[in-house]
Formats: C-alpha cells, structure tokens, sequence
C-alpha cells in the first residue's frame, strides 16, 4: 500500500556470490544490475552513497551491516531518505533497513513474492496490520503526519477507526470500522481541525490561463484565493493545465513548482473540443489562440468543472475535477527538456553529480554511440537513439524534436557540452529559419546544462597545473571553422602568450595545422617550455606525459588526444617519484618577493 519511491532503485551486489540474484532483482525492477567483485569496495561503496544523494532506493546484494556502515553519514530525515534494502547472497532473505513506510516494505513484499523469498519487516504496524497509516498509495497526500503516528499508538493498542469520506483503500485496512473510535479524513476540502490523520485525493486540476511574462505571484495567488474562497486543500491539486504555447512561461512553471505540481499542456485543438461543456467562452481568445477558452477547457480535461473562470488583470484559472485520483502524465503533455550532458572526459569519476542526475531522470538519451556506451554504467531504464559521427545536426535536431513531444532528453556529449560540442548548436537551431528551421514544440521546450569536465582540464590535473594562468583553447579542425581563422587564432595565441590547448589536433586528412602550431610557438617561446600530450583520458587506454615543445612530435598524436603547449613562463620538472609534472606560476613569487622587501 506504501507509494514507492520514483527514482530506479540502484541494485548492486558486491561480490560474485551476489550477481545472480542482482540480475534477477534488477530484471523484475526493469533497470540493469551493478555487479561488483570482492576487491571494488570502494568504487562499490563510492556508487552506493552516490545514488543514496541521488534519492535512488538501494538495494546491495550484501550484509546489512555494509549498507549502514556506507550511509551512516548521509543519514537526514527518516521522511526524505530513499529506501534501503539488504538482500542475502542466496536471495532468500529480504530485510528493509530504512524508509519502511515510504516504500522499502512494499518493495522487499514485492521482491520476496518474485523470488520466492522472505521479507523480514520490523516494523510494527506492518507485521499486526499489514500497512502503516502513514503509507500512502499514489495520488493521495497524508498532510498532518504527526496526527498518524497517534492514530496508530490507537490501533494498536486495539481501537478501530472510522473514515470521514471516501478511501477505499483505507476501508480495506484491518482496523477499519465504521463504528471505530478514531477518526481519519478523506477528502479534498480544507479543515482546520489537524487532530484527525487527513488524507488528500489528487483529484484537481487548474486550468490556467495568462499574458505572455505573466509573473509567477500573479498566478499563484489567484489560485491561491481561488482554492481557499472554495475551502478547498491544495494537496488536492494534481496538476495546473494550459495551452501549449505558454509551454515555456516561467511563470506558469514557477507556479506549478509552487504547488509541488507538474505543468501539462494541451493543443488549441485539444481544449477547443471542450467547447461545448466551457460555460464562458470567449471569442477573442479562439481568434488569438484558436480555442474558445484556456483555463475552463484545461480544467474540464480533469473530468467535471468544480470552479469556474476565476481571473485577476494578468492571469485567469479555473479548477477541474476526477471522479478519482489522477495521474498527471496521463494528461495532456508534459513541457519537455533537453539536458545538455557532459560526461567529462569517459570515466564515471570525473562525471559531475549534475551530469549524473540529467542522465538518471531521462527519459531518452541521444548523442554519437561511443558516449553512450561511455554513460553505460548510469542507464536504468532510457531510451536510447544513436548517431554516427558527423551527425551532430541531426542529433540535436532529434533532441528537441523527442524534448517537443513532452520527453525529458539527454543529449549527451563528451567533455563539456559548451566547449566544441553540443552547446551553441542547440540555441542555434532555436533561431534557425527555413529549411533548417525546428517545430514550435520543440522552440518551447526547456534546457539545461550540465557541465563536464573538459578534456583541457583533465590533462592539465594529471600533469601538474598547465593550465594556473591565462589560457586558451583551439581546435585545429578546419571542417567547420575556415583555416585562415585558425591561423589568425594560432599567432594571436603565440604572441599573447598564453597556454593554449589543442582539441582535434591531427586527422587522417589534415596532419599539417598542428605542424604549423609548433613552429608558430616555437618563434615565441623557448624549446623547453612544456607540452602536454594526452590520449584516451578517462578511459582503459588512458596516456598522459609531459616533454618538450621542441621534442613534440606532431606526428605521434591523432583525434583521441589533446594536447597543451605551455606558456613562456610555464616550467617542468621531475619528481621524487620520477613522474615529470608541469605548472604555470601566477606570481605568487614576485609578490612574496615584493612584500619581504617592504
């Protein structure tokens, strides 16, 4: 009866012993098992307390005792942690550690049914009634817990209890009774009264209407005056409604945000056959945007209009409701985003937590299939939609399009995804006229950038500090950017002084730029200065080594390596380790220098 946690859960086992239960949990759950062998513990422990911040239910094929040992600093509020499992090698055992009545027990009942196992739960209230009064199942909202958790002392100590409205899965519950002693509410009207356990049906929606920048408090306090002058809760809200093209109104979604809500949005066509049930209907608006209303029509999608038109100067609403609960995404359509992801350089230690999340939400993955197959260990359950290189528009162009059907999209990229990637191509094709030109949908949808750790950055952090004053980044790749502009970059660079790293530096077809790079930086700075030349970063064939500009050999490098000339100040040297190192001073000398001889 519990309403399970939303994220995929993480399963991961932590020996060999453990992986054929892993798979079969992870294959009744629909995401991919994480097998680790006995000497990864702490890759293993590292993944277990990143999904545990990510919110992801854990489940570790392991002793009990690892998983507390791992989350023991993490540990916040019993309300907001994930739930955590540990299961026995064999599978027979299921023991929920935490999070019992917000998920865990329902999911060690579930998995014990699937594998024939036990579920050992503790808690009381499960094992005498089956089912806490504070777990709830979807579309329902328990808005005065504290009052459950005395209702429940009640039970069991032996009272029943009687419901003040309808939940049919609260009569189903052992100690109901319609002559019961305690009292619990079910309804979506507002009461003061908090000392009866209040039980909330998502059974609204509000239809929303407005000017174009309408600001968010104009919305929310219409609502907001509108629920309350109609003594309804606004936990009974499951969702606020409108036309698509206020798809990308940040007012409307900071509303919605408000009321811890998603924003669905219909068609003008969609609302327009609402017609003939809207009570107020406006000609202007079906010649601005070619339906009769917005707000009722949207409303009306719920089921019946409980509030009609209510409006202020810039915003109107109106409120719809279901015979029962509702569940929002099979209404209308969400608003879609495009999560600009960069993995960084391949290695899932060098992905930012940022990154992770994006990838974990998705509902969908586009990008070039060799960084897809870098994300690997972070799929549970997208889709994924590959492209060979040198199909950089047509991916981009896919992801908003799939984004524009209300699909939460990574476009995945290596590196960072605004250097040399991804980045400008989407916000140029938001502008795009013409042929190239992308639908209204997709024009609307949001986006957000995760950044990752640049290919630059991790070659300067393996080799010292390159990279500790002014620099610069060019690729030398002349497909897109014409070679007299790269030139003019290569002496701009040279004579600047600046340490300059080179993306793309050598091809089957162009071998002579990174040739022409050397001897331009060679005129301006001396043949020691140090070079990075680093490969397949972040990956198993990984190679990083520092040697000079003048013994750089261009013709050693290809499009898996980048590589980093250093300024004229920048030095190298040997440590006692015999690992060379290289570094760009600040000035931290001369300053030191200058305030010993104040």
């Amino acid at each position: 009866m519990g309403q399970l946690n939303q994220n995929p859960p993480l399963v991961i086992s932590f020996s060999e012993s453990g992986n054929e239960v892993a798979e079969k949990i992870a294959a009744a759950l629909s995401v991919e098992a994480q097998p680790y062998k006995k000497g990864e513990m702490d890759p293993a422990r590292a993944a277990v307390e990143r999904g545990f911040q990510q919110g992801r239910p854990i489940i570790g094929i392991c002793a009990a005792a690892i998983l507390i040992r791992f989350l023991a600093p993490f540990l916040a509020d019993k309300k907001t942690d994930p739930p955590v499992l540990a299961v026995s090698s064999d599978g027979k055992s299921i023991v929920p550690l935490l999070g019992g009545h917000h998920g865990a027990n329902q999911l060690a009942n579930d998995l014990a049914r699937d594998l024939n196992a036990h579920a050992a739960i503790t808690t009381a209230s499960e094992n005498i009634f089956g089912a806490g009064l504070d777990e709830v199942p979807f579309g329902w909202t328990l808005v005065n817990p504290k009052s459950a958790k005395r209702a429940m002392a009640s039970l069991l100590a032996g009272a029943k209890f009687h419901i003040k409205g309808e939940a049919d899965w609260l009569a189903q519950h052992p100690a109901h009774d319609p002559a019961g002693e305690v009292q619990l509410l079910a309804h979506i009207h507002h009461r003061e009264e908090q000392d009866a356990p209040h039980y909330v049906p998502q059974k609204l929606v509000v239809g929303v209407g407005c000017e174009r920048h309408c600001p968010a408090d104009k919305i929310i306090d219409l609502i907001t005056s509108t629920i309350k002058a109609n003594k309804l809760h606004p936990k009974a809200i499951a969702a606020l409604a409108s036309i698509d093209l206020k798809a990308d109104e940040v007012g409307l979604q900071q509303a919605a945000a408000h009321f811890g809500v998603p924003l669905r949005i219909f068609t003008a066509e969609e609302l327009a056959a609402e017609r003939e049930r809207v009570p107020n209907p406006s000609a202007i608006v079906e010649q601005e945007v070619g339906t009769p209303s917005v707000a009722e029509a949207a409303a009306l999608k719920a089921g019946t209009l409980l509030v009609e038109k209510q409006k202020n100067k810039q915003a109107t609403c109106a409120i719809g409701i279901a015979d029962e609960v509702i569940d929002p995404q099979l209404l209308g359509r969400a608003l879609g985003t495009v999560y600009l992801v960069g993995l960084g350089p391949g290695t899932a230690t060098l992905r930012t937590p940022d990154a992770d999340r994006a990838l974990r939400v998705a509902s969908d993955w586009v990008g070039y299939g060799l960084y897809l197959d870098l994300a690997a260990d972070a799929k549970t359950h997208q889709t994924e939609h590959r492209f060979d290189l040198g199909e950089e528009e047509l991916r981009v162009r896919h992801a908003l399009e799939l984004a524009g059907t209300g699909r939460d999209v990574a476009l995945i990229c290596s590196g960072d995804a605004n250097i040399f990637a991804m980045g400008a191509l989407i916000y140029e094709l938001l502008v795009a006229e013409g042929d190239r030109a992308i639908s209204d949908a997709a024009k609307r949808v949001a986006i957000e950038t995760c950044p990752g750790i640049s290919a630059f950055q991790a070659a300067a952090a393996k080799s010292g500090a390159l990279i500790g004053h002014d620099f610069c980044c060019i690729s030398l790749s002349d497909l897109l950017t014409p070679r007299d502009d790269i030139l003019k970059r290569l002496d701009a660079a040279a004579t600047g002084d600046f340490v300059t790293a080179f993306y793309n530096p050598r091809s089957m077809r162009r071998t002579d730029l990174i040739e022409i790079a050397k001897e331009k930086f060679l005129a301006e700075r001396p043949g020691n200065t140090p070079v990075i030349i680093a490969s397949n970063l972040g990956r198993p064939a990984e190679k990083v080594r520092v040697v000079t500009l003048a013994e750089f050999n261009p013709e050693e490098i290809d499009m898996l390596t980048i590589v980093l000339f250093g300024s004229s100040q920048s030095k190298s040297f040997v440590r006692g380790s015999g690992e060379r190192v290289a570094y760009t001073p600040r000035g931290y000398a001369k300053k030191a220098a200058k305030e010993a001889a104040q």
